[in-house]
């Protein structure tokens, strides 16, 4: 797998207790180095920079009351976790990838996951994650370069994380490496076309696949403040083509602008965020599979009939 090279030296332990819980934290490799594995430069196969993310969302969760920006990863982590619950079964060892502080973790129970490895870019945010009654392990490593041996969770999510990664077809190739039976789950918000993203899955080795999508408005006094809530959700643009600076004059008339367009008649402007919900599953022995070609022994002819038959 690509992320062998992450896995050279011993890296760093960390143990750290909770109410209700455990919870290991250690480094697959030094944050420069994965940042500089996930950042090989500009251009089209690269268009983030990662090691710049991996700060902003550092500098996010290290804020006096980070929990003040978390309103858009709490709400996306209690769908996700509704959707994990819409599956009847128990999954032995699950992962989070981009987990952030645990916004999907704080909602699931042992009963549905019974261990969960959360991994994230910025060891700030594992420093800081929610109570939860699974027993978990914290991973710092680049969710471009997943430090795991193949077919190793039974259940994969991630939400809010993968729109921020370079190389999308590589990585959910990783994750359908790295589940043994099913249930990978990814909730994310990037910029493409949905039915790309079910290609996507399917070209990595996923089946079954379900791909809708959700919105979710919010309303704020002005461009201003949403500009500074992103910033604390560690939402900040890292593209490599990015302006350094914009001047106070371009900030205002677009401030101007979004208010004429979009103002509401209390003053408030509305953004909305679109989140894209895919799941799919890896192949197993144990999946059901549709019955072959002409081993059907009602014909649909017949269904009009059914009331008479009944």
């Amino acid at each position: 797998m690509g992320a062998a090279a992450l896995l050279r030296g011993p890296g760093s332990l960390l143990l750290r207790a909770s109410p209700g819980c455990w919870c290991r934290c250690f480094w697959a490799a030094s944050g420069e180095t994965a940042a500089a594995a996930a950042s090989p430069g500009s251009g089209a196969r690269s268009p983030f920079d990662r090691q710049l993310k991996r700060k902003q969302k550092n500098w996010a969760a290290l804020q006096p009351e980070p929990a003040k920006y978390d309103y858009l990863r709490e709400e996306v982590g209690g769908r996700v976790a509704d959707r994990v619950f819409d599956i009847t079964r128990t999954f032995p060892l699950a992962l989070d990838v981009g987990c952030g502080s645990g916004y999907i973790a704080q909602y699931l129970n042992k009963e549905t996951v019974e261990k969960l490895f959360q991994v994230d870019m910025a060891e700030n945010a594992l420093k800081n994650t929610m109570e939860t009654e699974i027993p978990t392990v914290s991973v710092v490593a680049d969710e471009e370069f997943l430090p795991f041996k193949e077919d190793t969770f039974d259940l994969v999510v991630s939400s809010l994380s993968l729109h921020w990664v370079n190389d999308l077809p590589r990585a959910f190739r990783e994750l359908a490496e790295l589940e043994r039976e099913g249930g990978f789950s990814p909730h994310i918000s990037p910029f493409t076309d949905v039915t790309d993203l079910g290609h996507l899955l399917g070209r990595a080795g996923f089946n079954t696949l379900t791909v809708d999508t959700d919105e979710i408005q919010v309303n704020y006094p002005g461009m201003f403040e949403i500009m500074e809530d992103l910033k604390g959700m560690g939402e900040s643009n890292c593209s490599w083509n990015r302006k350094p600076i914009l001047h106070r004059e371009t900030m205002l008339a677009a401030a101007a602008i979004y208010q004429e367009m979009y103002g509401s008649n209390d003053g408030s402007v509305p953004a909305t965020f679109e989140i894209y919900y895919m799941i799919g599953w890896k192949f197993q022995e144990s999946q059901a599979r549709p019955a072959q070609r002409g081993s059907a022994t009602v014909s649909f002819g017949d269904l009009a009939k059914i009331n008479a038959l009944i």
